[in-house]
């Protein structure tokens, strides 16, 4: 279905917001005709024109935001000299510590092996107050 060029993707969230839109207004424009009101008609730009366009628009917002909050959650969790520098910054490292963990960090291809050694070495050398 996706083209590569067209720029149109499937996503369910906004296939389904375009299908209760859809379906929303012809109930409501097919109840007015049924209903003999002359001017039913008027149901068709408002929903297809007005309505389908901003529910797209904030289905859109909502997925841009549930995938820019996981992509922060992700980065957060995969960056240990981040994690390095916050606890810098909240004095639970000195900055002999600091450095030798960022150069254990910078040394080794593994995150998993200094993000724990960061854990349990770095706890054991407290800044001394000032």
């Amino acid at each position: 279905m996706d083209e590569v060029g067209d720029g149109i993707e499937d996503r369910p969230i906004e296939q389904l917001v375009s299908g209760a839109v859809t379906a929303l207004t012809l109930t409501v424009a097919f109840g007015l005709l049924f209903a003999g009101i002359p001017y039913f008609w008027v149901a068709f730009p408002v929903g297809f024109g007005g309505v389908l366009p901003m529910a797209l628009g904030a289905a859109r917002l909502y997925e841009r935001r549930q995938e820019s909050a996981a992509a922060d959650t992700a980065d957060d969790e995969m960056d240990p000299i981040a994690t390095l520098r916050e606890r810098y910054a909240a004095g639970e490292l000195t900055d002999e510590a600091f450095e030798q963990q960022v150069e254990r960090l910078l040394e080794t291809e593994d995150v998993e092996a200094p993000d724990s050694a960061v854990g349990t070495r770095a706890t054991d050398v407290e800044r001394e107050p000032e």
